[in-house]
């Protein structure tokens, strides 16, 4: 299908939202990346301090590749083009967990578009599977990139309700405060290619490696 740089239509926003929703069978609920770790060794205390965590992930680490990754995948020219981007997908993920955390919502959520919109994805990490779903579909990338990374600060403000623990109110807050740092990020990105993914989030990535032996645990990383 042709690359989509309109307008939305309602039938597409409401198929991102399915997408992007915290029912759609990916296992988003299971994953912290890593901030479990944070919050038993107390960086992440507060809502203020899971809103400053949280706004550098997305503004210097992993929701920012997300993104390059997605509108690659997007625009890739070929099925051996999306599998060498999957492939540096996998290649940049600083820890084992956090490549589990790629890998294995990246093939639920194929096997399910799959299943239900027909589109015969292969197994790919989770950024490149949506940007090749969206593509296929139809559907236009600038929305696509931003509900994908405001599903990601969603699932992230999640777990912190759980783990600081942050009242729903708190939480919420906190995650409407992203909104400027989602915007900002989902522009830059969109118009970035693969020569600029990198990441300056080393305590998350520290973090994410230390969560593999916590002693004691309720997510997957």
């Amino acid at each position: 299908m042709r690359m989509r740089t309109d307008s939305p239509s309602p039938d597409d926003l409401l198929t991102l939202a399915q997408w992007f929703s915290a029912s759609f069978p990916v296992g988003a609920f299971s994953y912290s990346h890593g901030l479990e770790f944070a919050v038993q060794t107390g960086h992440v205390c507060d809502a203020n301090s899971f809103a400053d965590w949280l706004t550098q992930v997305i503004r210097d680490g992993s929701g920012r590749n997300d993104l390059i990754l997605l509108a690659a995948a997007y625009r890739a020219a070929s099925p051996s083009d999306l599998a060498e981007i999957d492939s540096l997908a996998r290649a940049l993920a600083p820890s084992s967990e956090r490549l589990l955390e790629a890998e294995q919502q990246g093939a639920a959520f194929a096997q399910t578009v799959t299943e239900i919109w027909g589109l015969a994805l292969p197994d790919m990490a989770y950024p490149v599977a949506a940007g090749a779903a969206a593509h296929a579909r139809g559907l236009s990338l600038d929305p696509t990139a931003r509900m994908y990374l405001q599903a990601f600060a969603s699932n992230l403000t999640s777990a912190a309700i759980r783990l600081v623990p942050l009242g729903q109110t708190d939480g919420q807050r906190a995650l409407a405060t992203l909104v400027p740092a989602i915007n900002a990020t989902a522009t830059e990105a969109l118009d970035q290619t693969l020569d600029d993914l990198g990441s300056a989030t080393f305590l998350v990535d520290i973090a994410s490696m230390r969560h593999e032996t916590q002693y004691s645990r309720m997510f997957r990383s």
